[in-house]
């Protein structure tokens, strides 16, 4: 689950390698002492752009949409199963929902396929 303020990694082959949570656009609130908005998996967040790699098109300050692909917070699946990752990681998109990217590192969770992000599921290497 990631929340405002929160640093992740960039998943894609965008230039972006550190990312920062500027705002949850799409989540959950939890009932108790805190309710902060808190992005799942498919979750749209936006960020701010910490670390790029030189020369490429995103620079370090830019500010862009994203879509969480893994967590470290366990996920609860349909089946009783769960599945949780190393890192926290999101995937930069363009406002149609189309990922900025033409590779995705690392494994996704198949909850993107839920919400319609077919595009970074099949561009993935690994679907967990």
């Amino acid at each position: 689950m990631l929340q405002q303020e929160t640093r992740c990694e960039v998943a894609d082959n965008s230039g972006a390698k550190i990312a920062y949570v500027i705002r949850v656009y799409k989540g959950s609130t939890a009932t108790g002492a805190f309710t902060r908005s808190m992005a799942g998996v498919g979750d749209r967040v936006f960020v701010s752009i910490k670390k790029a790699l030189a020369g490429s098109e995103i620079k370090a300050g830019d500010k862009s949409k994203a879509v969480v692909v893994r967590t470290t917070k366990p996920i609860r699946r349909a089946d009783g199963s769960y599945i949780k990752f190393d890192s926290n990681a999101v995937v930069l998109i363009q406002d149609d929902g189309n990922p900025k990217g033409t590779r995705i590192f690392g494994p996704v969770a198949r909850e993107l396929r839920d919400n319609d992000y077919m595009k970074i599921v099949s561009l993935a290497s690994e679907v967990v």
